[in-house]
């Protein structure tokens, strides 16, 4: 263990690099005007559906997490031609999660974490790579992606670039997490925790529509509430560890009731199709989408209220050890493979 003395008190750090400024990060990787104006024409479509002014359905889809820069870029290029042809019903944003959070700690982190997953960590030059790749992945689709924001400091670095947040579930319950998608100005979605605890999902909400003043980044900064703070149902898991569904009928309804009990701005639910709603069975994620979808159709608040889907998807279906290194598979949760993904995709639209 390496010791560090400051001001009298030993710590167990051993510091390895200070890490860069945002200032540094977006001055040496900047987004071009162009690039900027396609984030803020998306950034207004998925509000929009989110106001209630547009009836198109959101579908954020892509892998787990994005371990390799090339498999995403291909996989974003086949996700843009999707687009075109579902451009009239869906919104899709790609899935491009650059940190994992892992349950005892243990296992591959996110790209922030390793830029190349077969060599140590680095964190300086993670945040780069993943910079440069949401720019240069923006560049060739066209449209802008999702990232789970788990160190909420680190958001910065991906702010002019990023058109929708999730908020994971072991993180929603955290001030801080609550705190700073306070000041965003683009949709976040909120999990329910592990527990499955609803009312728990709504407080976070609540806590993110509210405006606050708290301490960020060394700033004590004010913020005036995002109204775009909304939900996500991923499942749960019980005291026995055996994953529970609440994407169906009766769970999304119950969700109606309490959300509009608390006058909430913009009540909006996305479906996490994966994780303790498929009981971690990635193959099943097509027919759980395709209930959620008749669900809405046999319910007005239903259609009301679901604005999109969540879908765990690659190019190669499945998932692989690290040693393994096959090309477009996942390193952490197995994903539906592209052409599953793509008539899923096809059906929602359909569905609509």
């Amino acid at each position: 263990m390496f010791r560090t003395l400051r001001e009298g008190i030993i710590m167990g750090f051993k510091y390895l690099r200070k890490i860069p400024t945002v200032k540094e990060i977006l001055t040496s990787l900047p987004v071009t005007p162009d690039l900027t104006k396609i984030k803020q024409a998306r950034d207004k479509e998925i509000k929009d559906v989110f106001l209630g002014s547009s009836d198109r359905f959101i579908v954020i889809v892509g892998p787990c997490s994005a371990h390799d820069e090339n498999a995403i870029y291909d996989y974003v290029a086949r996700l843009a031609e999707l687009q075109e042809d579902v451009k009239e019903k869906l919104i899709l944003v790609p899935r491009i999660y650059t940190n994992k959070p892992r349950t005892t700690g243990e296992g591959y982190k996110g790209m922030v974490h390793q830029p190349n997953y077969t060599e140590a960590p680095n964190i300086s030059e993670g945040i780069k790579a993943i910079r440069r790749m949401h720019i240069k992945s923006l560049r060739e689709s066209h449209l802008p992606a999702a990232d789970e924001m788990l160190y909420p400091t680190n958001y910065p670095y991906l702010e002019d670039i990023l058109s929708y947040v999730a908020i994971g579930a072991r993180s929603v319950e955290n001030q801080q997490h609550r705190l700073t998608v306070s000041g965003l100005d683009i949709p976040a979605g909120m999990k329910n925790p592990t527990s499955g605890d609803l009312e728990v999902m709504l407080n976070s909400i609540q806590a993110a529509q509210l405006p606050h003043s708290f301490i960020y980044n060394d700033w004590e900064v004010n913020t005036s509430g995002n109204p775009f703070a909304h939900a996500i149902l991923r499942g749960a898991v019980n005291h026995y560890g055996k994953n529970l569904p609440n994407y169906h009928y009766e769970d999304m309804m119950r969700l109606a009731e309490i959300y509009d009990k608390r006058k909430l701005q913009n009540p909006g639910v996305i479906v996490d199709t994966n994780h303790a709603n498929s009981n971690k069975l990635f193959y099943e994620q097509p027919r759980i989408a395709r209930e959620i979808m008749y669900s809405r159709k046999n319910s007005d608040v239903l259609k009301k209220l679901v604005k999109g889907l969540m879908i765990e998807s690659f190019i190669v279906q499945g998932a692989q050890k690290t040693s393994d290194r096959e090309y477009g598979k996942s390193i952490t949760d197995a994903c539906l493979g592209w052409g599953d993904t793509q008539k899923l995709i096809r059906k929602v639209a359909e569905l609509c």
